[in-house]
């Protein structure tokens, strides 16, 4: 393990710290959507504030991009892209599907991750030393699994109400061809793919925190993270992570078109 990737681990312990003990909890929830529902905690702020504390102490010319506190330095050559609670309204709802998003970008490129859950006490740590679950005292590598075909895969998305009409329609059609769809997961799908036990995730309208840890994990267990064009992801928000690059393709012969 690298010296970052370890120090990614120990952001992963100090966000816990906080997220834990609120969990199930009276967590300070606010709205901060001005319209809608868009929930925000103590756990969210205290965590994002515990990581940021410790960059700054150990790397204080790394920079931060974070959901809860915006950007400082976001033209370093390090820089530490921070979801402290990805799935905030399963948080307040105590379902365990939360996790920490930490990711490390080294001249543009996400080259590190780590996608944590906690409570259940799951890491899942990707980098230039290869992927691993760190649980129960013990790390295991983890790899992708094979499968070359969509209708045989279990994908995944968190909401269908997030995509918009053709958005909605390409996936309607990728879930018709897929063998079995779960929703409501959160970034905890993409670990599942990373692991082997799911094969597709798509999402859009994310945030640059919401996947720059994704694309670590998932690339060094063997996956591939790409836009619905089949580019690098972008400001776009258009997420597709598979564990078999085949299925790259199948999945884009429909998501392309809504990507246009």
């Amino acid at each position: 393990m690298t010296e970052l990737e370890a120090f990614c681990v120990e952001l992963a312990a100090a966000a816990a710290a906080v997220t834990v003990p609120l969990f199930r909890t009276d967590c300070g929830e606010e709205n901060k959507a001005e319209r809608g529902f868009d929930p925000v905690t103590e756990a969210d702020k205290g965590a994002e504030a515990a990581i940021r504390k410790l960059i700054g102490a150990r790397y204080p010319d790394h920079g931060v991009i974070g959901e809860e506190y915006g950007e400082d330095r976001p033209d370093a050559e390090h820089v530490w892209v921070l979801d402290p609670v990805d799935g905030t309204r399963a948080f307040i709802s105590g379902l365990p599907l939360w996790t920490t998003l930490i990711g490390l970008k080294v001249a543009g490129k996400p080259t590190i991750g780590a996608i944590a859950q906690p409570y259940i006490g799951e890491l899942f740590l990707g980098g230039p030393s290869g992927a691993v679950l760190m649980a129960r005292g013990e790390t295991t590598p983890i790899r992708t699994r094979s499968c070359p075909r969509l209708t045989d895969a279990v994908i995944s998305t968190t909401d269908p109400e997030i995509f918009n009409g053709a958005e909605l329609g390409a996936w309607t059609q990728v879930r018709a061809t897929a063998r079995l769809a779960r929703l409501g997961c959160d970034a905890y799908a993409y670990a599942m793919v990373a692991q082997g036990t799911m094969d597709l995730v798509a999402e859009t309208s994310l945030k640059e925190w919401d996947w720059t840890a994704l694309i670590p994990v998932i690339e060094a267990a063997g996956g591939k993270v790409t836009d619905w064009s089949g580019g690098a992801p972008s400001g776009d928000g258009r997420i597709l992570a598979v564990g078999d690059a085949a299925l790259t393709e199948q999945a884009l012969v429909t998501l392309k078109r809504a990507a246009i």
